[in-house]
């Protein structure tokens, strides 16, 4: 009975099918989905889908009368283009014009943020002296030191009057004048302002003779210039190796003054005082003599060579050693013992300097005796 009741449903749901009004109020496909599968056992039933009257789908506008795209499948993909080759890509080579590394910038200049102004400087070596022409170097430094405690430098000049543009403030100004200068504060207020510094310097010019006074070789002469002091280790050395007859720029003062004529011992001191505004000149004179030793079998002639020589004092201090056929010396006036080494034999002779008698001393190997070597041990 239940299933005639099934198969009248099924059939009286195909005869209203005919009937145009009934057919379109019916889902017929999901009325026999649900009823002939579940009837038979032929799968699960399915959810009722979707359904719209075929007279509705006139309601339903196009889609591109309401501007949107219509839909559809692609028919064909268009191929991406590959590089041709591998590796990094080249890029085009540009033609630019001469550009900049970076704009610029339109800051406004130092002179409308920090006001300048000139700041003009001369020199003299006393007040009443004329300006010095040439010789200085001017230093301007900040007298607020920079964060390593140095002093910063603002501006330098080499001109005999200096012109430096700066702002107003505190400075510290450095003048040099050869080994003489002067350091300065200046309160600078921003106005032009034209100063004279007074250096207060003056010129030591030296040179020195022989004890007979006559002149000695330049090239055998230095001059050591220290500070004035008591004490030798208190003495500061201001130049060295000055050469004779050249003009030394120094601050009025004291100066021990140390002339040396030859290498070794020959040597005389002074204190000499620098006047402003002057050249002091002082001539200082060696007692000592120029002495050339060789060693010979007879007196007047031929020198032996590959002779060692050994110069001492009476008292045996050593003063100057020296190998060579022909070595000269300068030696201060007094009393020396010439030991000349030759092979396996020592030769000596005492010898007496006058200072200002430049002369050859003669060692004969043939007169004057044998002594041992003092330096070869008698094996006790």
């Amino acid at each position: 009975m239940f299933v005639d009741a099934r198969l009248s449903a099924i059939i009286g749901a195909l005869l209203l099918a005919s009937v145009p009004g009934a057919a379109q109020d019916i889902p017929i496909p999901s009325l026999l989905d649900r009823s002939v599968g579940g009837l038979f056992n032929g799968g699960e039933p399915r959810e009722p889908g979707g359904y719209v009257s075929p007279s509705a789908t006139e309601l339903i506008p196009d889609s591109r009368d309401v501007g949107a795209a219509p839909q559809g499948s692609l028919r064909r993909f268009e191929p991406i283009a590959l590089p041709s080759s591998l590796g990094r890509p080249s890029a085009p080579a540009i033609s630019l014009p001469g550009l900049p590394a970076y704009a610029p910038q339109n800051m406004p200049s130092k002179d409308v943020i920090t006001p300048r102004a000139p700041l003009i400087l001369e020199a003299r070596l006393t007040k009443d002296s004329e300006t010095i022409p040439n010789g200085l170097i001017w230093r301007l430094f900040s007298a607020i030191p920079a964060l390593d405690g140095r002093p910063t430098l603002i501006a330098s000049s080499q001109s005999s009057i200096a012109n430096f543009e700066v702002p107003a403030g505190s400075y510290i100004l450095h003048v040099g004048f050869g080994r003489a200068g002067i350091i300065k504060r200046i309160e600078f207020s921003g106005v032009r302002t034209r100063e004279t510094v007074v250096l207060g310097a003056g010129g030591l010019k030296l040179e020195a003779i022989a004890a007979d006074g006559s002149a000695i070789d330049p090239k055998k002469l230095k001059f050591d210039v220290y500070t004035d002091a008591e004490d030798d280790s208190d003495r500061d050395l201001v130049a060295s190796d000055v050469p004779p007859d050249k003009v030394l720029r120094l601050n009025a003062d004291t100066y021990h003054v140390v002339s040396s004529y030859g290498s070794v011992n020959a040597s005389v001191r002074a204190d000499i005082r620098v006047e402003p505004g002057k050249i002091t000149e002082a001539r200082l004179q060696h007692r000592a003599a120029l002495l050339t030793m060789k060693l010979v079998r007879e007196q007047g002639g031929e020198a032996i060579a590959d002779t060692a020589w050994s110069i001492t004092t009476a008292s045996g201090d050593v003063v100057r050693e020296s190998v060579g056929a022909f070595p000269s010396m300068v030696l201060a006036a007094g009393d020396y013992v010439i030991v000349a080494k030759n092979r396996d034999k020592v030769y000596q002779r005492q010898f007496e300097v006058r200072a200002g008698e430049n002369t050859d001393v003669e060692v004969l190997a043939s007169e004057v005796a044998a002594v041992v070597d003092p330096s070869v041990g008698s094996g006790d």
